[in-house]
This record gives C-alpha cells, sequence and structure tokens, in this order.
C-alpha cells in the first residue's frame, strides 16, 4: 500500500453526483485546492450494508466539516447512475437518500488504482496474453484528509468490512488544522482545546515529565 502524506493528491475530473440529485459529468477535486480542506474517502460498492452507515455517519456530521471550512467527497467504482438510484431510495429501504455531499463514481477504477486503495489485481494470463482480474476490483475503505494546498496530510486504509469512526477523522482534522494555524504538535490522545507543544521549544521528554 502506497503512502502518499506528504505528497500531491491525485487530482482528477470524474462523474458524480452532487446535492443527492444531480449528476455532473465532469466533477474535479482541484475545484477546492487553494480554497478548501478536503476529506476525500472511499467506499466499496453501492446497495450493501456496512457503506451506508459511514455515509450517512459523514452526512450528520457535516455541518462540523462545513465549520472546519472542509469539504467531504466519497467515491466507489460504482457508477454515476447506480450512485444516483441509490441516493434516490428512502433509507428505510435500503437506500442513502438525505446524503449530500458529492459522490464519485470512479467506474474505470482508475481514482482508487492512483490513491493505491483498489481491491484485488490485474494480470496477463501467459497462455492466452488475455487480461484477468483477481478478488474483487473495488475501492477499500481509504480516507485521505488533504489540505488547502492539495497535499495530503492523513490516509486511513480499513479492510472492506471494517467501517471507520468519523469523530476520529474530525479530531485528525482538527489537529492538521491546528499545526497548520499555530506550528503546534499535537500529542497522543490530543483534542481540540487541550494542550499542544511547541516543537522547537520544548522536547517531548520535558513536555511527558510535566504532564
Amino acid at each position: 500500500m502506497g503512502v502518499l502524506v506528504g505528497k500531491k493528491a491525485p487530482l482528477f475530473k470524474a462523474a458524480a453526483v452532487v446535492n443527492g440529485t444531480e449528476i455532473v459529468s465532469d466533477f474535479s477535486l482541484g475545484q477546492y485546492i487553494g480554497k478548501k480542506y478536503i476529506v476525500f474517502f472511499f467506499y466499496p460498492m453501492d446497495f450493501t450494508f456496512v457503506c451506508p452507515t459511514e455515509l450517512f455517519a459523514f452526512q450528520e456530521k457535516l455541518p462540523e466539516f462545513d465549520a472546519r471550512n472542509t469539504v467531504v467527497i466519497a467515491c466507489s467504482t460504482d457508477t454515476e447512475q447506480s450512485h444516483w438510484g441509490w441516493l434516490n431510495m428512502p433509507k428505510n429501504k435500503g437506500g442513502i437518500q438525505g446524503v449530500t455531499y458529492p459522490i464519485v463514481a470512479d467506474t474505470n477504477k482508475t481514482i482508487a488504482a492512483n490513491y493505491d486503495v483498489l481491491a484485488g489485481s490485474w494480470d496477463v494470463d501467459e497462455e492466452t496474453d488475455e487480461l484477468t482480474a483477481e478478488g474483487t476490483l473495488v475501492a477499500y475503505r481509504g480516507l485521505f484528509i488533504i489540505d488547502k494546498n492539495g497535499v495530503v496530510r492523513h490516509q486511513l486504509v480499513n479492510d472492506l468490512p471494517i467501517g471507520r469512526n468519523v469523530d476520529e477523522a474530525i479530531r485528525t482534522l482538527d489537529a492538521i488544522q491546528f499545526s497548520d494555524e499555530y506550528g503546534d504538535v499535537c500529542p497522543a490522545n490530543w483534542s481540540k482545546g487541550k494542550e499542544a507543544m511547541k516543537a522547537t521549544h520544548e522536547s517531548t521528554a520535558d513536555y511527558l515529565a510535566k504532564h
């Protein structure tokens, strides 16, 4: 699994459903660079069981992301038509109606491949020279926090059955923004409102001795 932290986030243009209803053919990640922080997360498939719990969890916390000048963007390898159908299905019937942040259609799987979260792999049959696939070519549950300069500051990749903690994503975002604003570093279990550390004025040993 590649590490993208500290590197420029791979940009893309792809079809997406925005505001839960509108299909946009050329949605661009680059439109937010220089303006917003970005929480960009992958989920495996539409019309499944764990995925809606995550999608609704992010939707529930959307005001908190908005307050942090941050956009939330989801992505899977399904088509935009599949996203649209799922978004228009009521929650009590297994749909995700009510989700308003953009959901990108990585139909050709290049976005997941560029972020190195694509499960399965391609291979070439030596006898027939035909392209084959091993495993299911869907995205792992990857999450990337991208700063306003377009640099990946945090990444987390869960296996397919394991959902993520949205509160932890917010805590990590807070730490990134706090460090960006004040230049301080954030120790273990830091959360917004707690004391941070001066990277150049206090050693880790000194900090731990006082705490």
